[in-house]
């Protein structure tokens, strides 16, 4: 048995290596985001890491960095007319638009913006279901069509929702078997299919989750992806249905970027802005995809909570001009 005095030198060393191990971990932890003599450590940490609060929104934010090539999804910003979007987005230096009616297209283009994305066949009549085949094919050959025709870089597609007894690998076949159908065409055009990984458990809204849905597992649309085994078809990242369903966000980034072609964002949980009420930190997120060379879009698709939906608009895009 130790005598008392032993305990309590025993518990002076360990509070005493503490305190050196939390000194040395603090000043490393500086360090790694960039603090510098002369900065403050607030300032240091807000600007490397933390999300950026309503109340930082700034009236006259335009893209300044342009590390990140911004898209904005349209459907988010209903009933807002879109020619009113495009005009936002011009100003603000946003450089793309997704998400809205083809009609609009060369509209966007005399407004000197781009096409991040065309649309298909949407996400509840996909091709998990064989009936939908015929319907898949010629939505995403159309898309397809229009890519090129707007010099878009990419397509979407879905897996589409469970049928009721089919096994997994059935609908997975069902799928590739579908897609097999028109990879050849988006290869000799170089159009991008991207497959979106949506979330199963959010039924509060029709647009925050979508229950039933075959392609709730990112981990099951990487593999889908592995098998189509082409250069064309690619996983679209959805952050915020990434971080309800499976989260682990940067490691994934880190580890299956070669098989992402196309990202989105949103605050989670409600699908709202990207500020500090929040749990998705971004900052760190968009600095993880730069650092594996990705060179397409990120498009923000939250659905605007805030009073003022061009306030919302232009704190997206300081959100993501790392």
């Amino acid at each position: 048995m130790y005598p008392i005095i032993e305990f309590e030198a025993l518990a002076e060393l360990a509070a005493r290596d503490r305190r050196a191990f939390m000194a040395r971990t603090w000043t490393a932890g500086l360090s790694a985001i960039g603090v510098s003599a002369g900065m403050t450590v607030g300032a240091g940490v807000a600007s490397a890491a933390r999300q950026i609060p309503m109340s930082s929104s700034k009236d006259d934010f335009q893209v300044a960095n342009r590390r990140i090539r911004q898209s904005v999804m349209g459907w988010c910003y209903k009933p807002m007319e879109e020619r009113t979007l495009f005009e936002l987005c011009a100003k603000i230096g946003i450089e793309a638009v997704e998400g809205i009616d083809s009609k609009f297209y060369p509209e966007v283009i005399q407004k000197g913006l781009k096409i991040a994305l065309v649309g298909s066949h949407g996400f509840a009549n996909g091709p998990t279901d064989r009936s939908n085949h015929a319907e898949c094919i010629a939505k995403l050959t159309k898309g397809i069509q229009l890519a090129v025709e707007f010099n878009a870089p990419s397509v979407i597609t879905f897996t589409g929702m469970r049928v009721k007894d089919m096994l997994d690998g059935i609908a997975e076949r069902n799928c590739i078997d579908c897609w097999k159908q028109v990879i050849e065409l988006a290869e000799s055009k170089k159009i991008t299919l991207v497959l979106e990984h949506l979330n199963s458990r959010d039924s509060s809204h029709p647009m925050k989750g979508h229950p039933g849905y075959f392609g709730d597992d990112v981990d099951r649309c990487f593999e889908l992806v592995k098998k189509m085994d082409s250069p064309y078809f690619k996983l679209l990242f959805d952050i915020y249905h990434v971080q309800i369903m499976n989260g682990d966000v940067i490691r994934r980034i880190e580890n299956k970027h070669a098989m992402i072609g196309h990202y989105h964002t949103a605050g989670c949980p409600g699908r709202g802005e990207m500020d500090d009420s929040q749990e998705i930190n971004y900052p760190p997120i968009l600095n993880a995809i730069l650092k594996t060379g990705y060179k397409g879009f990120v498009a923000q698709e939250f659905i605007p909570t805030w009073k003022d939906p061009v306030q919302s608009l232009r704190h997206g895009a300081m959100v993501m001009d790392v």
